[in-house]
């Protein structure tokens, strides 16, 4: 009177009969998947030794190499220019009225920048060290006044100040 009682199962198919077809349905599944694969990779590997042609060398012109321009590098990348001393027989003589200065960025008297207008035209930005239109140093800068002169440590003969604002802030 032993019964073997058996669970209900939550698979389809999974009866005391469909358990032992897929059992033994895997294995031959499985090996033809194998199959599949390995077959898919020879001939893979057949079509790519047939398709190849022989290697023809190709006569190569040669290349002449670019002409670098150091002066343009080194601008590009922020170099300041070179400034060279004048001699006082050549110090340009410049007017106040020329250069009206619009803004500055000053970080100590040694850095910072300076956004001044030179004759009438717009405004550009000029780094301490930087030469002018009219041949003129931004020698240095403070918080509301920028000082030029013919050398980075020569004399200064222009100090331009910054506009006086006439209305108050709101």
């Amino acid at each position: 009177m032993n019964k073997a009682v058996s669970s209900p199962s939550i698979y389809p198919g999974d009866g005391p009969v469909g358990s032992s077809a897929l059992r033994r349905a895997w294995p031959s599944v499985a090996a033809g998947v194998l199959w599949l694969a390995a077959g898919l990779s020879a001939g893979y590997w057949v079509l790519l030794a047939v398709g190849r042609t022989p290697v023809t060398p190709v006569a190569a012109a040669p290349m002449a190499l670019p002409v670098v321009d150091a002066a343009l590098v080194a601008r590009a990348l922020g170099v300041l220019p070179a400034v060279v001393p004048t001699s006082e027989a050549h110090v340009p003589v410049a007017t106040p009225s020329r250069y009206v200065l619009l803004g500055v960025a000053a970080v100590g008297a040694a850095q910072g920048a300076a956004l001044i207008g030179v004759d009438g035209q717009p405004p550009r930005p000029y780094r301490v060290g930087a030469v002018l239109d009219g041949g003129l140093v931004l020698q240095s800068v403070s918080r509301s006044s920028a000082r030029l002169g013919p050398a980075l440590q020569g004399p200064t003969t222009v100090e331009l100040s910054l506009p006086q604002t006439t209305g108050a802030p709101s």
